[in-house]
């Protein structure tokens, strides 16, 4: 059974037409890449599946139950987390205190999963461990490079405990090596048994990470599958290479 299953979604704002019947089959464990021109409905179809938009039509399974529906901070609490492009941090609170939040907000609100104030700073400890940030817990966010401010971003999202990670253009201005960084450290997070889709543009990356690459073309699937095959597809070159 596919963690996330996205059948028939469709958005339309007023008479344009942001995504046209959107299936998407997500298993557990899947590092995809999701590729597509400005404006082809990858920020619309993130949006749907997390709730920030309400489809007008299909539907979104995730890990076998529909959340058509529900709000965002519902499905986040159901597994599933996002980070942004634009990190946008606490700025007067620390590093550490910037994942406290995220783990009483989320964390904290599952039936049975309370944590003791010892266990918040433990897993604030661990998580910033995870990223390469430990040493920077007492620092606030304007004390961090980009790419630091990106790995903090990263661990906001995985604060929540999710199964599924939405990873939306984390390497966006970085430097070379800092892209590999990145790179490294989202697969390690799959290692860890987190589900991710990974939004860029940077297609070194892209073929990096993904096992699975999805293409979106003005609001449709074009292609689905493994990243060296899709690559040479004829339309995915016309649509998205421009060749």
């Amino acid at each position: 059974m596919a963690l996330l299953e996205i059948q028939g979604l469709s958005k339309r704002f007023g008479g344009f037409v942001a995504l046209d019947g959107i299936d998407l089959a997500v298993a557990e464990g899947e590092r995809i890449g999701l590729i597509g021109p400005n404006g082809s409905g990858k920020s619309t179809l993130v949006n749907c599946i997390c709730g920030t938009l309400t489809n007008e039509a299909g539907t979104v399974h995730f890990d076998g139950q529909a959340v058509d529906g529900l709000l965002t901070h519902e499905r986040t609490r159901r597994g599933m987390a996002r980070s942004f492009q634009l990190p946008r941090p606490f700025a007067t609170l620390s590093v550490a205190e910037n994942l406290r939040v995220p783990l009483l907000y989320a964390v904290n609100a599952r039936p049975g999963a309370k944590l003791s104030p010892a266990e918040l700073t433990a897993r604030c400890a661990e998580l910033l461990t995870l990223v390469g940030l430990r040493e920077k817990a007492a620092q606030h966010p304007r004390d961090l490079t980009q790419v630091e401010m990106r790995k903090l971003e990263l661990a906001r999202a995985m604060a929540a405990g999710p199964k599924l990670l939405i990873a939306d253009e984390s390497m966006a201005g970085l430097s070379q090596s800092e892209v590999d960084d990145i790179v490294n450290l989202l697969i390690q997070l799959n290692e860890r048994g987190i589900t991710i889709i990974m939004i860029e543009h940077i297609m070194r990356a892209v073929m990096k990470f993904s096992q699975r690459l999805v293409v979106l073309v003005s609001g449709k699937k074009i292609a689905d599958g493994i990243p060296a095959t899709v690559i040479r597809d004829p339309e995915v070159e016309k649509a998205y290479l421009g060749q």
